[in-house]
């Protein structure tokens, strides 16, 4: 996926048209799941990251009822962008991963509050990543049917 006019697409109506990508590929930009799911994304703390996670997994569970790939895919990448972004801020201040252009050292954990989110994040993502039917759909969805 780029940056595209293929932005311009409704994906819940196009489903063969979304590609699942790399890592959190487009979950600024596919719509309308960025609509349905970033309002529930945050990872403050432990407390906001459990809130969220819960929020989108519930969002994940109606998509998988549905039978919505792409948004049950999204709402992985949600997920794991929760995990990731978490555990940037948490080993490097600021959440600042390049100082004066040179990619620094990540220092232990710098902010546990983050460290903590994270972790919550990365049990709600493994939970989508391990459901039996979110592996069927992925592999179904890749396949063209």
């Amino acid at each position: 996926m780029s940056d595209g006019p293929e932005y311009d697409i409704d994906f819940r109506e196009h489903p063969e048209e979304y590609e699942v990508g790399r890592g959190e590929e487009g979950v600024f930009k596919v719509e309308p799941y960025k609509s349905e799911l970033l309002d529930y994304w945050g990872y403050a703390d432990r407390e906001t990251a459990d809130e969220a996670g819960a929020a989108i997994y519930a969002k994940y569970r109606e998509y998988r009822d549905e039978g919505d790939f792409p948004g049950m895919d999204m709402a992985r990448k949600y997920l794991q962008m929760g995990y990731t972004r978490a555990m940037r801020y948490a080993r490097c201040p600021g959440g600042q991963k390049y100082v004066d252009g040179e990619e620094r050292d990540p220092e232990k954990w710098v902010d546990h509050d983050k460290r903590e989110a994270a972790l919550i994040y990365e049990v709600w993502w493994e939970r989508v990543e391990n459901d039996k039917v979110y592996q069927q759909a992925k592999s179904a969805h890749r396949e063209g049917g």
